[in-house]
């Protein structure tokens, strides 16, 4: 036939595929999201999670050591306390979990990079994201405790924070108060598109953070909207937000390029709790070839356009970079 068009041309061998490649991928663009909770010697599966851990801030540092060597560098806490109140004060006690968990962390492997989960739903007897007025969270009352919160995880160590909560005003809340406090420098990555996701369940379960009542529907983001996601990711960045995310991953690769054309900053992806669930489960019923699956769910989020990928298969990922598989 006479084709002068022939894309076939260009996937004649592995060399060729990989030269003409348009979406490369890094392990420096991965975060792994990591669970400490209050106790000593503590390394607990996470049922709904295989594979995952619940660490004691004692029992951290195998875990760390083993990402370094993998080379992700890069490692986002979340706390677990034992006691938790009304207005969650452990998520901003000087004390608290996760402020010993940078601590530690800092001291045990000082060439990490490590980013603090900013809210209140881990530390609040409710399960919400902030403070409660009758069965509603009260934004404003709440954005006072989310900047102490970021600010006593960058007094403990944290080298970037990462507010959660999507109450309105918390980017601007944060970054004025860390401004005053003399961390000008110190960069916050804005959950600006978190939908009010069904693919979070197993993160409830591995953090204790499920509500006693209700849902966060009326802060977190209708999943029909694409407008809405524009507009808090252009607010984020207008309030002084270095990096915008969108969570989840995998369903919203349309959000992630949207938003990515919109705004001049970094696009972060969370590939979530729900998603890693069920890659594990399918796998171990023999349906899917795991390590295939994972680095296809990569490669579309990167694809979609996002910068950085926030993903319990860190380290998974990055040995298979260094194999060749993904990259």
């Amino acid at each position: 036939m006479d084709l002068t068009c022939r894309p076939r041309r260009l996937r004649s061998n592995g060399i060729l595929r990989k030269m003409v490649r348009e979406v490369r991928v890094d392990k420096s663009s991965l975060i792994y999201p990591m669970f400490v909770r209050e106790g000593n010697h503590i390394k607990e599966e996470i049922p709904s999670m295989p594979g995952q851990y619940r660490y004691s801030v004692d029992c951290m540092e195998e875990k760390l050591v083993e990402l370094r060597d993998a080379g992700v560098r890069s490692v986002m806490l979340f706390g677990i306390p034992d006691s938790k109140d009304e207005v969650g004060s452990g998520a901003y006690a000087q004390d608290g979990v996760v402020q010993q968990a940078f601590r530690k962390a800092k001291q045990v492997c000082p060439d990490l990079y490590l980013i603090g989960d900013v809210c209140m739903c881990e530390y609040t007897s409710h399960g919400h994201c902030g403070v409660l007025c009758g069965r509603e969270v009260d934004n404003d009352r709440t954005l006072e405790l989310l900047a102490k919160t970021a600010l006593s995880q960058v007094q403990a160590g944290a080298d970037m924070v990462a507010p959660s909560d999507m109450m309105d005003g918390r980017v601007a809340a944060i970054r004025r108060l860390l401004d005053e406090s003399g961390y000008k420098n110190v960069p916050l990555m804005s959950y600006a598109v978190k939908f009010a996701s069904s693919f979070y369940g197993p993160f409830r379960d591995a953090a204790g953070s499920a509500p006693a009542f209700g849902d966060r529907k009326s802060y977190q983001m209708d999943y029909h909207n694409r407008r809405e996601a524009w507009k808090e990711a252009m607010l984020d960045v207008q309030e002084g937000a270095d990096i915008v995310m969108v969570k989840p991953a995998m369903a919203y690769g349309d959000l992630i390029r949207e938003v990515k054309e919109r705004v001049n900053v970094p696009v972060a992806a969370y590939s979530v709790s729900g998603e890693y669930a069920m890659v594990k489960a399918a796998a171990q019923a023999g349906s899917i070839e795991e390590e295939a699956i994972m680095c296809e769910m990569a490669v579309s989020a990167y694809r979609a356009g996002c910068d950085i990928y926030i993903t319990y298969f860190a380290k998974e990922l990055a040995k298979c970079m260094d194999a060749g598989m993904i990259g």
